[in-house]
């Protein structure tokens, strides 16, 4: 069984199955989350005249977003008494995914850059092109959101539902979001299958470089 106190007055039960549940849900959660944000972010960082594509799957999702709130919920869900420190342990935790992240796909890919903070507008404290202080606030305050907002919807989602039916909605997202990317990831450039960005480019849509 495991503990968790929802707000100072009451505690709540929630057990192993929960929790794996919820995590699956976070993780489709914030990587479309992510999407969102840079799908309208790049609007303005490209002059306002068009919509970017974003991400590297067939839907509207995001790996490295998923990845840090996963982070963000194991370093700070015990310290969410206090937003301060809710706020803090997330800006870094997320800046030091970023720039490792980022770091390791250029040295792997000998220059390669999924993102580029030396050629985006509000770039601010840009270390090297990987992380800037307009990013990790970002993440910081998303934080904030997703500890105190959607973590415990979630929650409440799996006590209103039977565990039948809550694994079941949250296994069938994390599947299927984890099929997508597969894909992407292996099977296309495995096997030389068409890939999402690919496929996007055929009906018109463009990436920025």
């Amino acid at each position: 069984m495991v503990m968790v106190k929802m707000n100072t007055k009451k505690e709540t039960k929630l057990e192993k199955w929960q929790w794996i549940g919820v995590l699956m849900l976070v993780t489709a959660f914030a990587g479309f989350f992510g999407w969102m944000y840079e799908f309208i972010f790049y609007y303005f960082d490209g002059g306002a005249g068009e919509f970017y594509m974003q991400g590297g799957n067939f839907l509207p999702w995001i790996n490295i977003y998923a990845i840090g709130a996963i982070l963000i919920v194991a370093t700070t869900w015990k310290l969410r008494r206090w937003p301060w420190a809710v706020f803090l342990v997330a800006t870094i935790t997320s800046g030091v995914l970023e720039f490792v992240a980022g770091w390791l796909v250029y040295v792997i890919g000998n220059g390669t850059r999924y993102w580029d903070y030396n050629t985006e507008i509000l770039n601010f404290g840009n270390i090297e092109g990987f992380v800037c202080l307009r990013s990790v606030l970002v993440f910081g305050f998303s934080a904030l959101l997703l500890i105190y907002v959607i973590v415990p919807a979630f929650i409440k989602l799996s006590t209103m539902m039977s565990r039948r039916a809550f694994l079941a909605l949250a296994i069938s997202l994390f599947v299927i979001i984890m099929t997508d990317e597969l894909y992407n990831l292996l099977a296309s450039k495995i096997f030389h299958w068409p890939d999402a960005m690919e496929f996007y480019k055929s009906l018109g849509w463009k990436y920025l470089t």
